[in-house]
């Protein structure tokens, strides 16, 4: 199986004619996604041809939805537009909204989510790599050849080049599907409720949980495992070498004196049995030798 994305998917793009809307959804196409639409009211009626699969353009995701079915809707609309975006397609029905924009300010994050979250829509991001089910579905912009056939693993990452990273290293095992939720201070869906997703997974065997410093989200997390999970999980936690009050990369990514310590976190994972590696070929190490125990 998989979590939130299938091989049913049926998936479009808002903001699919810009220069990453196409981009990524040539390279979605190519990895097996179900793109049945893209959306932008300029160019309404039109057909943009990627190689073998000519993808219809509709005005607005409701259009769209009633023409395709679509269920699934990645965005790459700029900053200003992208709370626009995500309520237009929670108004649609759209039931996984995956925002890849970055940049967007905060109040906006937070008045989005709460919106799709009051119509059962959710929200992955924004400023997120998005998710993939090896083998059924890419929704988004991690690079599908880096594990291409369905695994054991389930992972989820705040960091985007960190799930790369993992991906490729534990490409022999292979993943059930892998999340990206990002990084900014506010994001829909987090390592919680991918946790409780893989967790209720029947080919998920092992979860690996990647943070970094800033917040309490991973702190969380830890609760959640020690209550809630008995699969194995293996964690990183990027950051342990930031300098205080300084963002390092993403938005949510600061600390301010002791609250959101690397160490705090690995800490507090540590406490509720999960394994944490101090490098991400070292945890890769754990996953693999967890595994095998495991048999």
């Amino acid at each position: 199986m998989a979590i939130f994305l299938t091989k049913e998917s049926k998936v479009l793009v808002q903001g699919m004619t810009g220069s990453e809307g196409m981009k990524h959804t040539r390279r979605m196409l190519a990895s097996g996604t179900d793109i049945v639409a893209g959306v932008n009211p300029r160019k309404a009626g039109t057909v943009v041809d990627f190689d073998d699969r000519a993808v219809p353009v509709h005005g607005t995701v409701r259009q769209a939805v009633e023409a395709t079915g679509a269920d699934v809707s990645v965005v790459f609309v700029p900053p200003p537009f992208a709370k626009a975006a995500v309520i237009e397609a929670a108004d649609a029905g759209i039931a996984l909204v995956v925002v890849i924009t970055e940049g967007i300010p905060v109040h906006d994050s937070v008045a989005f989510h709460a919106y799709a979250r009051q119509r059962g829509t959710r929200v992955v991001g924004p400023n997120c790599p998005g998710l993939i089910s090896p083998g059924q579905s890419n929704a988004g912009i991690i690079p599908a050849d880096i594990a291409t056939e369905p695994g054991r693993i389930g992972l989820v990452s705040k960091s985007g080049t960190l799930t790369y990273q993992l991906m490729y290293e534990l490409r022999d095992i292979g993943f059930s599907s892998a999340v990206g939720i990002g990084g900014d201070p506010v994001v829909g869906t987090t390592h919680i409720d991918c946790l409780a997703a893989f967790e209720n997974d029947p080919d998920t065997e092992l979860i690996v949980l990647i943070g970094e410093i800033g917040g309490d989200a991973e702190e969380r997390a830890a609760a959640y495992v020690a209550e809630h999970v008995t699969k194995p999980v293996v964690g990183y936690i990027a950051g342990f070498t930031a300098p205080e009050g300084k963002t390092m990369g993403h938005a949510g990514a600061i600390v301010s004196g002791s609250s959101g310590t690397a160490l705090a976190k690995k800490q507090a994972l540590e406490a509720a049995g999960v394994r944490v590696g101090a490098t991400p070929t070292e945890t890769s190490r754990l996953v693999i030798d967890r595994l095998e125990q495991s048999r």
